[in-house]
C-alpha cells in the first residue's frame, strides 16, 4: 500500500522548536516542594530513583535514573506531570523499563499528593488553553495537529489495517492485525450492521471499519475532519472495491443531517470535550432511526479523576492530543439517560487488550525508527512518542484507564 500526506505538523528537525524544553523555568521554592513530595511518594512505590551520586530512594524495583536532578525537579515543580514527561523528552531522567516505572504512578495517581495539599492542585496545574476547546474550528485544528502528522508515520507502526485504536486480543497467539479486525467486527455486530444497513461512522480513521461494513453489504457514510485521513481512506476504499458503497465527508459531526439504521464510533468521543458531550450524544439520537443501534468504543477513566482534571492541561494534551478528554462510565451513562432516547443494552471491557496494543505499537515504532527519522522526525520526537505510548500503556496496566464497547438501542 502506498501512503503519503502533503500535510505535516512536524517540520524537519532543523526547523522544529520545542517550547519550554531547552531551559526549565527556575522556581526554587516549587522545585524544593516538588523534590520533597516526589521522594516522599517514591518511598511507597515499587520503583527506585537513583541520583547521580549513586544514592537510591524507593521501595525497590525498576530504576528511574535522574541524570539532571536540578532540571528534573524544576520541571516537576513548575508543571507537575507535564514536567515529568518533558524531563523524559530531554533526557533529564532515563530508565530501561519505562512502562514498569510509570505503572506504579498510574496505579496510585490520587495518593501521590498528601491529602491536605490536594485542594491546591487545581491552582498549581496549568489550565487547558482556550484555543484548544473543541468548537468546530478548534476541533479541526486539534485533529490536524495529531492525525495529519504524516500518513507514512502511522503506517510504520500500525498494522496493515491502519487501525489506530485498541485491538481485541482473544488468544496469546493473536497478531495485532487479527486483534484489530476482531475489534472492528465486534463493533459492527453491536451496531447490527448487515446487508442494506445505512451506517453512519463518526470518525473515519483510515477506513478499515467502513471497508468491513461495506463488505457486509452496508451503505456507509463516514465523517472525518482530517484531510490526510480522508485522502488515504478513499484510496483504500477503491483498492478494496467498495468505493461505490462508502462516502467520506470532510465534515464535523455536529453538521450531520441524514438518518441512519446504525451509528458506529470508535475512540472518536475522546476528541469531543466535556462542553460538547451532550451535543455528541444528541446528534447520535437525532440521526438514528427508531429501533436503530449505536455502537461506541470509548476510553474511560475514574469519575472523580475525570471531574478533578476536566479543565487541567496534562502532558498528553500539550504534546499528543490537544483538546482530548476522557469520559467515565457514570458520565456516559448519565449522558445517555438524560439527553437521548437510547439505552445501553450491552457492554464489554478491553483494557488488557489496549495495554498489549500500545506495547506492540511502541515496539514497531522503535524497530522502524530509522524510517521514521527519514521522514523528518527528530530525537526529541522519538522520546516523546515512546513516552506517549508507554504512558498510556501504564494507565491500562494499572487499571487507571479502561476501554469499553457499548451497544445502545433507540426505543
Amino acid at each position: 500500500m502506498s501512503v503519503d500526506s502533503s500535510r505535516s505538523a512536524i517540520p524537519s528537525p532543523a526547523k522544529r522548536e520545542w517550547p519550554g524544553l531547552e531551559t526549565p523555568p527556575r522556581t526554587p521554592l516549587r522545585a524544593a516542594v516538588a523534590r520533597r513530595l516526589f521522594l516522599r511518594a517514591v518511598r511507597r512505590l515499587p520503583i527506585e530513583v537513583e541520583l547521580p551520586d549513586g544514592r537510591r530512594f524507593g521501595g525497590g524495583g525498576p530504576v528511574m535514573r535522574l541524570v539532571e536532578p536540578a532540571n528534573f525537579f524544576h520541571r516537576l515543580g513548575h508543571d507537575g506531570t507535564i514536567g515529568l514527561g518533558e524531563a523524559y523528552m530531554v533526557g533529564d531522567w532515563i530508565t530501561d523499563a519505562l512502562v514498569d516505572v510509570l505503572t506504579p504512578f498510574a496505579a496510585r495517581m490520587d495518593g501521590l499528593v498528601p491529602r491536605p495539599l490536594r485542594a491546591f492542585r487545581r491552582f498549581a496545574r496549568p489550565r487547558k488553553p482556550a484555543r484548544e476547546r473543541n468548537t468546530v474550528d478548534g476541533a479541526r485544528q486539534n485533529i490536524e495537529r495529531h492525525y495529519d502528522l504524516s500518513n507514512k508515520l502511522f503506517a510504520l507502526f500500525l498494522d496493515e489495517s491502519m487501525t489506530y485504536s485498541s485491538g481485541w486480543f482473544a488468544e496469546d497467539a493473536d497478531t495485532l492485525g487479527e486483534a484489530q479486525l476482531r475489534k472492528v467486527d465486534a463493533i459492527l455486530d453491536l451496531a447490527g450492521v448487515r446487508s442494506g444497513t445505512r451506517l453512519l461512522e463518526i470518525g473515519t480513521g483510515w477506513g478499515t471499519l467502513a471497508i468491513r461494513a461495506a463488505q457486509r453489504g452496508a451503505e456507509v457514510t463516514s465523517l472525518t475532519i482530517s484531510p490526510a485521513q480522508k485522502e488515504l481512506a478513499e484510496r483504500r476504499f477503491a483498492d478494496a472495491g467498495v468505493a461505490d458503497r462508502v462516502r467520506v465527508k470532510l465534515q464535523d459531526y455536529r453538521h450531520e443531517a441524514g438518518t441512519y439504521d446504525a451509528v458506529a464510533s470508535v475512540e472518536m468521543i475522546e476528541a469531543v470535550g466535556h462542553q460538547h458531550w451532550t451535543e455528541y450524544f444528541g446528534m447520535v439520537d437525532r440521526v438514528l432511526e427508531p429501533g436503530g443501534r449505536f455502537a461506541l468504543q470509548a476510553i474511560t477513566m475514574p469519575h472523580d479523576q475525570m471531574l478533578a482534571t476536566r479543565d487541567v492541561q496534562g502532558w498528553p494534551h500539550k504534546y499528543i492530543f490537544p483538546g482530548g478528554e476522557l469520559l467515565s462510565i457514570p458520565e456516559i451513562e448519565g449522558q445517555v439517560s438524560s439527553h437521548t432516547r437510547l439505552r445501553i443494552t450491552e457492554r464489554r471491557a478491553l483494557g488488557a487488550s489496549y495495554a498489549r496494543t500500545l506495547s506492540t505499537w511502541r515496539d514497531r515504532f522503535l524497530e522502524r525508527w530509522e524510517a521514521v527519522a527519514a521522514l523528518g522526525f527528530d530525537e526529541t520526537f522519538r522520546r516523546m512518542w515512546v513516552f506517549y505510548l508507554s504512558y498510556f500503556e501504564a494507565g491500562f496496566r494499572a487499571d487507571y484507564l479502561d476501554v469499553w464497547q457499548f451497544r445502545m438501542d433507540k426505543s
